[in-house]
């Protein structure tokens, strides 16, 4: 299974997390949407995005954006918010 195999995981965000050192989707489960999101931010695009976290979190949950629980959500929220 290839990352762009998950949702919201198109090319962009795929050559985001190869720079980081992700590239399958367990290695993106293993670590976390959290955290993937972190890395990109500091080492390749510094201007991530809310919705690239969401499209995160959505990838290792098996869903699209759009269907992340309000709970997820607020969750992600709060710590994008934390770390702007």
């Amino acid at each position: 299974m290839e990352l762009t195999d998950l949702p919201n995981i198109g090319p962009v965000l795929e050559r985001n997390l190869k720079a980081i050192g992700v590239d399958t989707p367990a290695a993106l489960r293993e670590m976390g949407a959290e955290e993937a999101w972190l890395r990109i931010r500091l080492n390749v695009d510094n201007g991530a995005c809310f919705h690239q976290l969401q499209a995160l979190a959505g990838a290792v949950a098996g869903l699209p954006k759009k269907d992340i629980p309000p709970e997820r959500k607020a969750e992600l929220k709060t710590f994008f918010n934390s770390h702007k």
